[in-house]
Formats: structure tokens, sequence, C-alpha cells
């Protein structure tokens, strides 16, 4: 079902060449939007918009959101600011809290006081569930949070906060979506703090056994990529003044376990080779700063956006392992 989006604006996205900033950009350049990426490519990949470089509606900035220069440079004449640039991954941010930090924290506000100086219409910003913490209520309620478990979980409501007090201040037009758990096309699999989805399905792949941490039972709502273009769309192009400074859950409203989780991907992914439905699947210890259970209620999205999912998790991770599997061979 189709959807109000952005279309004839001139649009930034920080962090255009990450997972989620590229699949931004593609979707905005579909729409008839002039597009400027600023990443400086610490955790975003040349190729993920490689495809885009040759079009006249797009611009690439290799610049970071940690030097204003480059977040003023790029905001020129911009309608829309999609803030996604951030150093994600909560045990990246254990293992180094002072570099999460300032990122995070100094680069948003980077971004948030180039976009007030240059009179930008509005500002999405990339939010994260980490931000409930230790509240254990299911489903998350945006206004229910919890102590934060994590630096990375720190950061990510600090961004909630400085975005309230810049719309208090500054009479500015921010959103925030708290991502769950994102997966798609343009996740890298490598690295230490590559997500679970690409990381098992590449190990699944070369016949690897995935470690689970914990006893598999943990959850998460999982959310395809396709589910978190639909919300910068619809929060981008808003016309609810009740939607204003307001922050949503950006995901499906619905969970599964790490078990099943593991299941599907070795059940989609031995249609392409029988030989992965035989790979054993171990088990490790629980992550430090990880909660058990992770589920969104999506009912203000609804309300007051008009936002319903457009992929469930069995349609979305089967368009993602046949993605990964097109393209994530070695």
């Amino acid at each position: 079902m189709d959807y109000q989006k952005i279309n004839h604006k001139k649009v930034l996205v920080t962090g255009g060449a990450g997972f989620i900033g590229s699949n931004l950009c593609e979707s905005l350049l579909q729409n008839n939007n002039e597009v400027v990426c600023l990443d400086n490519f610490s955790t975003g990949r040349l190729q993920n918009i490689e495809p885009f470089l040759t079009n006249k509606n797009f611009k690439l900035i290799t610049g970071d959101i940690c030097y204003f220069q480059d977040c003023e440079t790029a905001m020129e004449g911009v309608d829309i600011v999609l803030q996604q640039a951030a150093l994600g991954s909560v045990p990246r941010s254990i293992n180094d809290p002072i570099k999460t930090n300032e990122v995070n924290v100094g680069g948003f506000l980077n971004v948030l006081v180039a976009a007030r100086n240059a009179n930008v219409k509005r500002v999405v910003y990339a939010a994260s569930s980490s931000t409930y913490g230790d509240s254990e209520s299911l489903p998350k309620i945006e206004e229910i949070i919890g102590k934060p478990l994590s630096p990375y979980a720190v950061t990510k409501y600090v961004n909630e906060l400085y975005a309230h007090v810049f719309a208090l201040n500054y009479a500015m037009d921010i959103i925030g979506l708290r991502y769950f758990n994102v997966y798609g096309k343009n996740q890298d699999p490598n690295g230490a703090y590559a997500a679970v989805i690409p990381k098992f399905t590449m190990q699944l792949m070369e016949l690897q056994s995935p470690l689970i941490n914990g006893d598999g039972t943990n959850s998460r709502d999982f959310t395809y990529i396709e589910n978190v273009v639909k919300m910068n769309h619809l929060a981008a192009t808003t016309p609810n003044p009740l939607a204003k400074g307001q922050v949503f859950n950006t995901a499906v409203g619905e969970r599964a376990d790490l078990n099943m989780l593991t299941q599907l991907l070795k059940k989609y992914l031995s249609e392409h080779n029988p030989k992965i439905a035989e790979v054993p699947i171990k088990y490790g210890v629980d992550r430090v700063g990880d909660i058990p259970h992770s589920l969104a209620s999506i009912n203000k999205a609804k309300d007051l956006l008009g936002y319903a999912p457009t992929h469930h998790l069995n349609e979305g991770l089967k368009e993602a392992v046949n993605w990964y599997w097109e393209n994530l061979k070695v």
C-alpha cells in the first residue's frame, strides 16, 4: 500500500553510505529528491552508494559530523535532514565509550546547531530502542523508559533530550525514530560489531555454526529496512502538529526469539543450499549490556503518522536472505 513520501525536496542524509542511510538515499532518489550524503566512511561503505554517484541529483560529501564545518557545508539549501550518522553497537560503546559519546552526542549536537543555523524545515533523527534500558514492561511504550544499560544507550537518550530542548528553545521541527533491530539490504556482515542477522546469514552460507549469546530465548522486534524507510518518509512529511517534537517506535510490533530467528534463516537459506539445514547452532554466555526481551508498541506511530508495517518477519527475512545470498557470496 502506498504512503506519503518525501518528494521534490533537498534532503541531507548524514551517514548516507551506511546500511540505513544508503537505503534512504535510494528511496529519496526514486522519489525525485535532491540528495546530499554526508559520511566519513568509518562504518559506511562506498559500495552502498556507488550506484548513485553518477546521478545528477546525488551529491557525496566526505566529511564528519564531529566537525561542525562539515555539517554547515552539508546543510546548504537543505529542506529536510535525516540524521542517521552514529556509532552503533552496544559492545563497541562498552569497549570505547569516549568515541561513542564523541560521535553520538557531540556529532548529533553539531547536526542540530547546523540545521538550526540553516533554517532546515524538519529534522528526523535515528533514536534507539536501547533507550528503554532496564524497563521490563512489554510492549515498549514511548513514554515509559528505564535506566540505560550501556554507554550507547546513554548517548541515544541524550539525543532525545537535545532534540527536545532544541524544539523548545529554537522552535525547530524535530522528530525521533526509535529503531528496533533493523536488518536488510546493505547491512555489513563483517567485523566485531556486525548485527546478528547478516552475521548469522554469512556464517550459515559458509556452513559455519552461528554462536547464540545465551540460551536462544532472548527475543527482539526484528524490523525490516523497508519499515524504517517508510517511517522516515512519514515522519518527514507529516502535517500532524501532534507528531512534532515526538519520538516514535520504529518496528513491527511482533517479536521472535533467537532460536526461531536462526531456524528461519536456515529454512530460507537451505532453499539455496540444502546443506545449510544441517548446520548445528552453538550457544554461549549472555552478552554484557543486552536486554532479554524487546517488543515495540507501534500504536503511537499508527495514530499520529498513519504507519503500518510493510513487512513482517517472514516476508522481510525472506527478502533479506535472497539479497544476502546474491550479494554476500565470498
